[in-house]
């Protein structure tokens, strides 16, 4: 027995923890043990029955920061101690005080607490305390063995750290991520899965996966793949929606195994509806562009095949005339992205040629109206013949001669005027030419009626249509 009153057993292979733990009292004292426990890296302390420290080596008063008072301060050399959630600990209910209190060893499972050293820092600790006795079985004191778990707290920290970076990340990730049993349950969803699909994560969690798609051959198909070791690569599926819509979506997974167990799948959800639809809307779009790029060429073709003149130059000028007023049109229908063109800015249009000053020599007036394409390009090319006609025979040949042209809507259909004044006498015409066949062909076309009023005063024309 040294004169700390403190003997230790000799075994091959035992560890700090159960060499603490079986200190004995004995009769005979053993040399060196204060030398032993000052060589052990971990923090050693021992304190009588009434918790008195008695000894502690090096180790314990680096980790206290402190070096207490021996035989006069009791249970533990920290200045301050906590529970590992902040919470003060008091010394005497401190491991090492529970020890001696209850008669019992920490040895094995330890107690977790934070000391604080008087410069402020605070360490966390494991101690392993236990109670030391006699030969006879009476209790003596007691003994700490604890150790800095730093550097543990730090990894755990780090860990748990990374694990919510992980977990923020793919909870946030623009693409949709799910896990699925090997029974087809969802195991876990992200937020962004379940916000595509609009359901909360009580209403798709734990549920069969198959009650969310479309197709339940597709689930079939990609569950019997998986469990064949198959990795899916933009696998097409059309899922469910909560409110009833659908998305469609490309998926990729693969199966975490753990040798031949199947663990959950890694699934990716791409929900490319948006994509399929504008594909659509281009196919559409694509047919649509076709079909009036059709109409556009034979209206060209007939312009051309029935325009006479008698000059080259009479032709050519005539048939450009016609083709630009079908070139300005389009180009109305493009900065509608083809809904059609307001009435108002199409007449003004064809006519600007005829009214340097402005609007002096023409009035348009009518409520605003969009035309759909086919009604706007009957009625562009309907107000230039009218107009070409003007310039050259009617009121437009004259400086003193007005056009009004004005309109109304009668249910769906579409009344439109011309009406001429101040130009030279006008006479019916014997025969009718191209621009008037152009008018009434296009008109007809478009199921309407054309009037002419060939007064000596001036052409009037009423155009009705439908809208």
């Amino acid at each position: 027995m040294n004169r700390d009153g403190i003997a230790l057993p000799h075994r091959n292979g035992a560890s700090a923890a159960d060499i603490a733990g079986e200190l004995t009292i004995d009769v005979e004292s053993e040399s060196g043990v204060r030398e032993l426990l000052h060589a052990l890296p971990a923090a050693v302390y021992t304190t009588d029955a009434e918790g008195r420290i008695t000894f502690y080596n090096e180790a314990a008063a680096a980790l206290w920061g402190a070096r207490p008072t021996l035989n006069s301060d009791k249970w533990c050399g920290s200045w301050r101690m906590y529970w590992p959630d902040g919470t003060p600990l008091p010394h005497d209910q401190c491991p090492m005080a529970i020890a001696l209190k209850e008669n019992r060893s920490f040895k094995g499972m330890g107690q977790e607490a934070v000391a604080e050293r008087p410069d402020g820092t605070r360490v966390p600790f494991m101690a392993f305390p236990s109670p030391l006795r006699d030969s006879k079985g009476a209790v003596v004191g007691a003994v700490n063995m604890f150790f800095d778990i730093s550097e543990r707290k730090r990894a755990e920290e780090a860990s748990r750290r990374t694990e919510q970076e992980f977990r923020d990340f793919v909870e946030n990730a623009s693409v949709a991520m799910h896990w699925i049993g090997p029974d087809g349950t969802i195991l876990w969803a992200n937020r962004t899965e379940m916000e595509m699909l609009g359901y909360t994560a009580e209403e798709y969690i734990g549920h069969y996966i198959a009650e969310f798609h479309v197709d339940k051959g597709a689930i079939e198909d990609i569950l019997r793949r998986l469990n064949n070791r198959e990795t899916l690569q933009n696998y097409d599926a059309i899922l469910r929606c909560k409110d009833g819509s659908t998305r469609h979506t490309l998926i990729n997974s693969n199966v975490l195994w753990e040798g031949d167990k199947f663990i959950h799948t890694r699934c990716f959800t791409r929900d490319i509806t948006d994509r399929i639809q504008s594909e659509a809307q281009i196919a559409i779009l694509g047919r649509e562009a076709e079909h009036r790029a059709k109409n556009v060429l034979a209206t060209v073709q007939a312009t051309v095949r029935l325009t006479q003149s008698d000059s080259v130059e009479g032709f050519r000028q005539a048939v450009g005339g016609r083709i630009q007023a079908l070139a300005q049109v389009q180009t109305l229908f493009v900065q509608s992205r083809w809904t059609g063109a307001k009435l108002h800015t199409l007449i003004a249009q064809e006519l600007s040629p005829y009214c340097p000053d402005g609007e002096t020599r023409v009035s348009i007036d009518g409520p605003s109206m969009l035309l759909e394409p086919q009604a706007a390009q009957t009625i562009a090319m309907c107000v230039h013949e009218l107009a070409t006609n003007a310039a050259k025979y009617g009121a437009l040949s004259l400086p003193e001669g007005h056009v009004q042209i004005d309109w109304d809507t009668v249910g769906e259909r579409l009344i439109l005027r011309w009406t001429e004044s101040g130009g030279p006498l006008v006479a019916a015409p014997t025969r009718h030419g191209f621009g008037t066949r152009v008018i009434e062909g296009l008109i007809c076309a478009q199921k309407g009626e054309i009037h002419f009023d060939w007064r000596r005063e001036g052409l009037a024309c009423e155009v009705n249509m439908p809208t």
